[in-house]
């Protein structure tokens, strides 16, 4: 599977492009704005997209992600139901963070912890991993040791806590619980900044490491 990551937004946000490369079938990760520089990537990466996956509600991840399912008529994956009044009340978000504006949607499929989704002969395994939003979910593509963590996780960082629904003790369980028993050999594209792995952050992380809590 080829994998490129297009930041998008005023927040940087890592708008990840997947491309099966047996059939040419791609998905778009989190499109939270920026459409026609993500679809110039799926142009340059030869890509046929054939779904749009979510990690969560927030306007920086999904914002754009029912202008491309009109687009280019193809559905909508992700995230957890939970997440729903988040995505219900995104033109008001934008309008108050000043994000062009975005309609309210809903996704065609909602998933849930132990899901897989495909893209093309690839398969993904989701896992939903709450605290940041309570419906927030992560892919992993097992063979490859690769995870879209959205905003749970980060390089030295762990997703706020502090937006409606949010949940510090949750947060943590979904990273030290759910995410690093996949393997520290994982790496993990973050929603926003640099790419790290699991094992990376066991160890330096100072919120989620072992020295924390071992």
């Amino acid at each position: 599977m080829k994998v490129s990551i297009v930041p998008v937004t005023a927040y940087q946000q890592n708008c990840s492009i997947l491309k099966c490369e047996t059939t040419g079938k791609a998905a778009i990760v989190d499109p939270g704005g920026d459409v026609e520089r993500i679809l110039e990537a799926v142009k340059s990466m030869d890509a046929s997209v054939e779904k749009i996956l979510l990690t969560h509600g927030h306007m920086d991840h999904c914002a754009a992600s029912d202008i491309l399912r009109q687009q280019l008529s193809v559905p909508i994956e992700g995230p957890e139901k939970e997440d729903d009044f988040w995505i219900a009340k995104l033109p008001e978000w934008c309008q108050m963070a000043g994000f062009p504006h975005a309609d309210a949607f809903v996704p065609d499929r909602w998933l849930e912890d132990g899901d897989t989704v495909s893209v093309g002969e690839q398969e993904l395994e989701v896992y939903h991993c709450p605290g940041h939003t309570p419906g927030h979910v992560v892919f992993l593509h097992r063979g490859q040791r690769l995870a879209w963590v959205g905003d749970v996780l980060f390089q030295g960082s762990i997703g706020r806590t502090d937006f409606p629904r949010g949940n510090h003790d949750e947060l943590i369980a979904s990273i030290r619980d759910k995410l690093f028993p996949l393997g520290d050999d994982i790496t993990f594209i973050p929603g926003h900044g640099p790419t790290s792995t699991f094992g990376q952050e066991r160890q330096t992380n100072p919120f989620v490491a072992d020295s924390r809590y071992g």
